[in-house]
């Protein structure tokens, strides 16, 4: 029986970088014979982050998220598959507001409070987190440690990749007054011969899900 991967994009932007890096590493993974359900997080019902209901501490629904809404269906995907793999670019220095409610609802479902069982995850998965930026690469490597020391405490083995500088726009020359943080031209020379490597990363590293 062939493998399931969750695939999931928390960027409302099909098609561009975050999108296509999480597109190219399940091609990955499903080049290693597994089967994918994709998540695209903003074209989901509506839903909301963890509120704190605390019904995921009780005996019979441990493990379980009792939030019954949008994100429902990918939690239950999640919780049946054998990796996970998921892409957020950063807006005003964090994850979007989708990534942070799925997050919220999939890793506070397995905390315990209990320092002798701190995890009641009993299905540990191995986990892509993909993280594309405006930013230089090495930016968020804070806010990215921190995401993988709980994901790898509540979820599974957790593998990072980073795309960093990326293109925003396809042209520049149409904005109503000029971006001069930093150069249109090197961005798209960085688009054409850097993400092309980064894509290549991505469906080795959702091959490497499987191994």
């Amino acid at each position: 029986m062939s493998k399931k991967i969750v695939a999931v994009n928390a960027s409302p932007r099909k098609g561009w970088n975050t999108d296509t890096l999480v597109t190219e590493a399940a091609k990955g993974a499903e080049s290693a014979g597994a089967e994918i359900q994709k998540f695209d997080l903003y074209r989901l019902e509506k839903f909301t982050g963890c509120i704190s209901c605390f019904g995921c501490k009780k005996e019979k629904f441990k493990g379980h998220c009792i939030c019954r809404d949008g994100l429902t269906p990918v939690l239950d995907a999640i919780r049946e598959a054998d990796g996970l793999i998921i892409g957020s670019p950063v807006y005003l220095s964090e994850m979007t507001a989708v990534f942070r409610s799925l997050y919220e609802r999939l890793t506070f479902q397995n905390l315990t409070y209990n320092k002798e069982n701190y995890c009641c995850n009993a299905h540990m998965i191995p986990v892509l987190l993909i993280m594309t930026s405006n930013a230089p690469d090495t930016y968020y490597t804070q806010l990215l440690e921190n995401y993988r020391k709980t994901l790898n405490l509540l979820v599974g083995p957790t593998e990072i990749l980073v795309s960093g500088d990326t293109l925003q726009l396809k042209d520049y020359s149409k904005l109503d007054w000029p971006w001069t943080l930093f150069d249109p031209e090197a961005k798209k020379a960085r688009h054409e011969t850097v993400f092309p490597q980064e894509c290549k990363k991505a469906f080795e590293m959702g091959a490497a899900l499987l191994r």
